[in-house]
């Protein structure tokens, strides 16, 4: 009897120290996790965080890229991770360059759209100007179609390249400029925004319009609804 007692002794502890072990393992880490919805928007984050951020935004917006950079850490770093708060983002198109930043951050994927998006804004000040004197020698770029002014602008801002450093071969990135019905995606959001949305960035928390601010208010609008703290 003794060496089954010990026997069951030591299955217990086994048991137990296993236990304890589940019990520690991490929670999902959401902020790698990326989902896109029935009308094209990308979402970062748990689907089902109860703190749901929606942003209406434009690649050549500087208020955009500075709400990008200052946001970053504790946003996608602390609240998106813990699974409480999902960013969904939205574009709205203000000009041709924006159209094609938005058509390659879109053709890196579901998980590379984030990403990718990040690092349209984190060089914004670096292809802006290249964009603009392009833009202001080639006079003629205002006769082409919509999407060939895309192509030519962030092919000459530099955009195309740092996509391809990313993975994309030319011809996904070809195949993406001549995806019509993907294109369509794009201006669509802009067309379906609410009557409300009238600039960059705007923001929503559970489909409640907040007014202009910086990342500083919008962080303390999240966390009264229970988003962790962060900077």
């Amino acid at each position: 009897m003794r060496p089954l007692a010990a026997g069951l002794a030591v299955f217990l502890a086994a048991a137990a120290t296993a236990g304890a072990l589940v019990a520690a393992a991490p929670a999902t880490d959401w902020a790698g996790h990326a989902t896109q919805t029935a009308k094209g928007a990308f979402v970062l984050g748990n689907p089902a965080a109860p703190i749901k951020l929606v942003e209406y935004g434009s690649y050549t917006c500087s208020h955009c890229a500075e709400f990008s950079k200052s946001s970053e850490a504790a946003l996608k770093g602390q609240m998106v991770r813990s699974g409480k708060v999902s960013l969904e983002y939205r574009h709205l198109i203000r000009d041709p360059a924006d159209l094609g930043a938005a058509i390659l951050a879109r053709c890196t994927g579901t998980r590379g759209f984030f990403p990718t998006s990040a690092m349209i804004f984190a060089t914004q000040e670096t292809w802006l100007p290249k964009l603009a004197s392009y833009a202001q020698a080639h006079p003629e770029l205002d006769a082409k179609p919509g999407i060939a002014q895309a192509r030519a602008l962030v092919d000459a801002a530099g955009l195309t390249q740092a996509v391809r450093a990313r993975g994309l071969t030319p011809a996904q990135i070809n195949a993406c400029f001549a995806d019509k019905a993907g294109v369509d995606r794009i201006t669509a959001m802009t067309g379906d925004a609410p009557i409300e949305v009238q600039s960059t960035p705007t923001f929503y928390i559970n489909n409640q319009l907040q007014p202009p601010m910086a990342w500083e208010q919008l962080a303390a609008a999240l966390r009264a609804k229970g988003a962790p703290a962060g900077k």
